[in-house]
């Protein structure tokens, strides 16, 4: 009889799950820091690209944050409702969705400069180590 190899079923065995627990972490980590600029993680994701391009529709950010849209409407509507963001909808065409940044959100931008140095005080990798991890990483998502 056969004896099966079950060690690809090991834990220690999968790229899966060090990179979900590493996601974990770094999202435990941001919550304190965008706490203060009263974001969600998503919602600086956003607002990073906003920022960037000041005035997209809602597929584009789909696009730049690989999130579907169903995931990003609430989203954009709650970051209107705080004064981040406008939408308006296309007159032609009312199932596209414009998003420009308001005054309020490009405020914002300032506050922000210091996301990245604080992330990367809590990061315990060397900046070569974490261009190497970027660059593998956007591999795997293509």
């Amino acid at each position: 009889m056969e004896q099966k190899n079950y060690d690809s079923l090991k834990l220690k065995n999968q790229l899966c799950f060090p990179l979900y627990a590493a996601s974990r972490e770094i999202m435990r980590k941001y919550t304190p820091i965008l706490k203060k600029l009263n974001l969600t993680y998503t919602q600086y994701i956003v607002m990073m690209v906003m920022w960037e391009h000041k005035s997209l529709k809602v597929g584009e950010i789909s696009n730049y944050l690989y999130l579907d849209t169903g995931t990003l409407s609430p989203l954009l509507k709650s970051m209107e409702e705080k004064g981040l963001l406008k939408r308006l909808r296309d007159k032609n065409d009312e199932r596209v969705v414009t998003i420009t940044i308001t005054p309020e959100g490009e405020a914002l931008k300032e506050k922000a400069l210091s996301v990245p140095e604080e992330m990367g005080k809590c990061m315990n990798i060397s900046p070569e180590d974490a261009q190497v991890l970027y660059k593998i990483l956007y591999k795997i998502i293509g």
